[in-house]
């Protein structure tokens, strides 16, 4: 594997609090996914699509969705999110600890590292730019909720070429294919 910086020697001790969630600025605005009702209808549709089964592997029964948002909302490791574009919700993401996360197992994680994966819901509302616009936003008001933090980490699966792109635009570097339980993915490190 491949170093992400110089500072891979320091290794995770004690892990940090829930993430926190980000305020972004308009047009943009990310708020908390709810485990029932509209939130979780639109999550399980969104994850049901083909254009994002396809890599996430997470086309759940509602009833399981309604499980995992519930017990991501209970702990401290993951906070789902709903993010709208000009009011409108269209991406689903998850912020983690990747020092909590199956991912710190393929790199040399720190405390404060933290994780992100992203899912434009709808297929009409893809390459349009969002992700690219989105995500330098993005990754600052996590940087700036929390000053710990040093580095952000997603890790799409290798053969999602859009997403790479769009991922790259946004400010993501390539440090290494990695292999997860579900894929093989490309680990991508955005400093702060």
């Amino acid at each position: 594997m491949k170093p992400v910086s110089h500072l891979d020697s320091y290794r995770r001790q004690v892990t940090a609090g829930a993430p926190a969630v980000p305020e972004l600025t308009d047009p943009w605005h990310a708020r908390v996914a709810r485990p029932d009702g509209y939130d979780l209808h639109v999550i399980h549709r969104w994850n049901q699509a083909p254009h994002v089964a396809a890599f996430a592997r997470r086309a759940w029964t509602l009833p399981r969705w309604e499980a995992e948002l519930r017990g991501q909302l209970s702990g401290d490791d993951v906070r789902p999110l709903l993010i709208s574009w000009h009011g409108r919700p269209v991406i689903h993401a998850e912020v983690y600890r990747a020092a909590r996360d199956v991912v710190a197992d393929c790199y040399q994680a720190r405390p404060h590292d933290l994780g992100l994966t992203l899912a434009v819901g709808e297929l009409a509302m893809t390459d349009r730019g969002l992700v690219r616009s989105l995500l330098p936003r993005l990754t600052d008001a996590l940087f700036e909720a929390d000053p710990h933090c040093t580095r952000i980490v997603m890790e799409p699966d290798v053969r999602n070429k859009r997403a790479i792109r769009s991922f790259e635009a946004g400010g993501f570097m390539a440090a290494d294919e990695i292999m997860l339980p579900n894929k093989l993915a490309l680990l991508m490190v955005c400093p702060r």
